[in-house]
């Protein structure tokens, strides 16, 4: 970001201090192009904030979203893969093992890959979570 773009944002997010309650529905609907949600003036200001920094800087990552939708359902839980470690899995009575090298690398096959989800599709021939095949992705037990 330029400093020009720094201090626009800067002056942007000061300027809703300042908004009346009308002003700043008006502007989630013209940044957002959804509905005003039903909050309080100063529960919309930080929304508000929040949207304008993330228009500015690209929001959230693919990676966290993704984090934060499933932490919400509450039905599975990912372990993340880290480096050093080893992932095994038997598919057609095969031993297939994934390490994760120490720059986050995923190495199957004496090959590097980008995801787990690829080495999965490319063991199966099938679209499969690689978290899932592996065994990082549980499903949450119901409490009793």
């Amino acid at each position: 970001m330029t400093q020009r773009g720094k201090c626009d944002l800067e002056h942007e997010l000061a300027a809703l201090e300042a908004m009346p309650l009308a002003q700043l529905r008006e502007r989630w609907s013209s940044l957002t192009g959804r509905p005003v949600p039903r909050v309080s003036a100063a529960l919309l200001r930080l929304a508000l904030a929040w949207e304008v920094q993330a228009a500015a800087h690209g929001g959230l990552s693919r990676q966290v979203q993704q984090t934060l939708d499933q932490l919400a359902a509450g039905k599975t839980e990912t372990r993340r893969h880290e480096p050093g470690m080893r992932l095994m899995r038997e598919w057609n009575g095969v031993l297939h093992v994934v390490t994760i090298g120490d720059d986050g690398a995923i190495c199957w096959n004496d090959r590097t890959w980008n995801s787990l989800s690829s080495v999965a599709r490319a063991i199966t021939g099938t679209r499969w979570s690689g978290p899932a095949f592996f065994g990082l992705k549980q499903h949450k037990k119901k409490a009793a």
